[in-house]
């Protein structure tokens, strides 16, 4: 495919903050962006170079992308793929309606993972109540996942007993679900891996992920786990990216569990909350390489300048009002990113910091220490 240059319009379909990174570093590159998202106010759509305010398959704004654009993207896994499916007949899409369709339901995403030859936590298809009632007892104590828009630990459901399962069902609305069973992990890491057009890959280092109530707290790379296995990650990312036949930006996740084994749990056909940590800490951020995809420019080297630690700041340290960032910014080597929302929410995603030293551990240890002091200062406050 012949190279987009600087200067062309990017459609970019919601408005979310990888919408906003994805936006400022395209507009680096000298590219203009255009977003779609139904909200009157949103952290993409205010820094983006125009705003159509529209739902993602208004056949206005469509038209609009698919006549000013040279190329569209998506920031979040839940826009509707067929709104991909209708701008690839006019422009370069990235990724196709294909990837995105799959990571969007659990089920053909499990069936995927398991054809693509990757390893799975044992799991069962939960359609109906007679499906409830032929749950192998081997899968419990489990995990009970929605099939379709469940994320950062929504639509999920401890169970551990068949009749849990029903309940489970039930109170999800008796939609398809996944039980996947329960196992012990020794810990989570995730790989995000760019493919072009021309089949070039590119994987950034591996990420070490810790969670609070199913929603990314902190990030530590390089993840602390052998360099064998950290290789193993990225070539089944990878092989993930190939059997797709993907184009762009996605983000593998792996559970590590007994003897260094590497499990596939989910695929986010986009950039990712574990990959922010790209921005300050490697040659290309994973923003920058999503733009060189979709724009067919070679892709940009993802080695790490050091190691890094990334922190999720969430919307539950503004319940007394604006936190202190000079607890952030006291420290020279930390960067803060705020995402400009209006209104901060428990749980809601507001900004994140990272933070780079010359080792993992001093990394760790002054991002944690910034996490507590930020967290001590709101109770104050209270």
């Amino acid at each position: 495919m012949k190279a987009v240059a600087p200067g062309a319009w990017l459609g970019l379909l919601g408005g979310g903050q990888l919408g906003r990174m994805f936006s400022m570093a395209a507009q680096s590159l000298g590219y203009r962006v255009v977003v779609v998202d139904p909200g009157s106010e949103s952290p993409a759509g205010s820094v983006a170079d125009d705003h159509l305010q529209a739902d993602y398959l208004d056949e206005s704004a469509l038209g609009e992308l698919a006549r000013r654009c040279a190329a569209v993207t998506t920031e979040f896994e839940n826009v509707p793929a067929e709104a991909l499916r209708r701008l690839a007949d006019h422009c370069t899409v990235s990724p196709g309606h294909h990837g995105v369709s799959v990571a969007q339901d659990r089920i053909r995403e499990k069936r995927f993972l398991v054809e693509a030859g990757l390893g799975t936590a044992p799991f069962a298809v939960i359609e109906t109540e007679l499906d409830v009632e032929g749950v192998d007892p081997a899968l419990l104590p489990g995990i009970l996942k929605i099939a379709r828009l469940g994320y950062d630990g929504k639509g999920q459901m401890s169970v551990s007993s068949r009749e849990q399962v029903r309940e489970a069902f039930c109170a999800m609305g008796s939609k398809p679900c996944v039980l996947e069973k329960r196992l012990a992990l020794e810990l989570e890491v995730s790989v995000v891996v760019a493919r072009g057009f021309d089949g070039a890959t590119a994987t950034f280092p591996v990420a070490e992920n810790r969670h609070a109530n199913g929603i990314l707290d902190v990030s530590i790379v390089p993840a602390r786990i052998p360099e064998s296995l950290a290789r193993e990650a990225r070539d089944r990312a990878v092989r993930v990216a190939e059997a797709l036949d993907y184009r762009g930006v996605l983000c593998v996740e792996f559970f590590v569990v007994e003897g260094g084994r590497l499990v596939a749990n989910e695929i986010a056909p986009r950039p990712h909350n574990s990959g922010h940590y790209t921005i300050d800490a490697c040659f290309t951020s994973q923003f920058e390489q999503q733009a060189r995809v979709m724009c067919s420019q070679p892709l940009g080297d993802t080695a790490l300048h050091c190691p890094v630690v990334m922190v999720n700041l969430l919307g539950d340290l503004w319940q007394q009002g604006e936190p202190d960032w000079s607890l952030v910014l006291r420290h020279p080597r930390a960067k803060l990113h705020l995402y400009g929302k209006r209104e901060a929410r428990p749980g809601r995603k507001m900004g994140h910091y990272t933070v780079m030293a010359p080792t993992v551990d001093e990394a760790l240890a002054t991002a944690l220490g910034i996490q507590s002091s930020l967290v001590a200062a709101a109770r104050r406050a209270a």
